[in-house]
């Protein structure tokens, strides 16, 4: 099972030729991926108009379900948030931190398209799916 992050989905319903959306293009249909609660708000909230929402949330809802942000996640990122942050490193976006903090947690590998994972994954050891 992989984790795809809304940088990966963007770039797929965008149609940008990347390393991120090439990846999940292959995985579509041939390996389970997981979609978190924050990933859907994330890509979902992008759409603008109703008929690409749709087709969207309906390829969403045929992957595997998780939420992602309880008690213990959300203590985890905290602690792994200020790790960095003693460490000179500053994630833009604590949603990021999140994610992370999931698929380390669950050892799930995530395909990904944004710089904040990096820290992550060199720091924290968050495994990085990479086609």
């Amino acid at each position: 099972m992989i984790v795809v992050d809304a940088s990966a989905w963007i770039d797929f319903f965008n149609g940008r030729p990347t390393p991120g959306a090439d990846a999940l293009n292959e995985l579509l249909g041939e390996r389970p991926i997981i979609v978190g609660d924050l990933t859907m708000a994330e890509v979902l909230s992008g759409f603008r108009a109703d008929s690409d929402f749709r087709r969207a949330r309906s390829l969403l809802e045929r992957c595997e379900f998780r939420p992602m942000v309880g008690k213990a996640v959300a203590i985890e990122a905290a602690g792994n948030y200020r790790l960095l942050r003693k460490r000179g490193i500053t994630v833009r976006k604590t949603i990021d931190v999140l994610i992370g903090t999931f698929c380390i947690i669950n050892r799930l590998p995530l395909l990904h398209a944004d710089r904040d994972f990096d820290a992550l994954e060199e720091h924290l050891g968050l495994e990085v799916y990479r086609s």
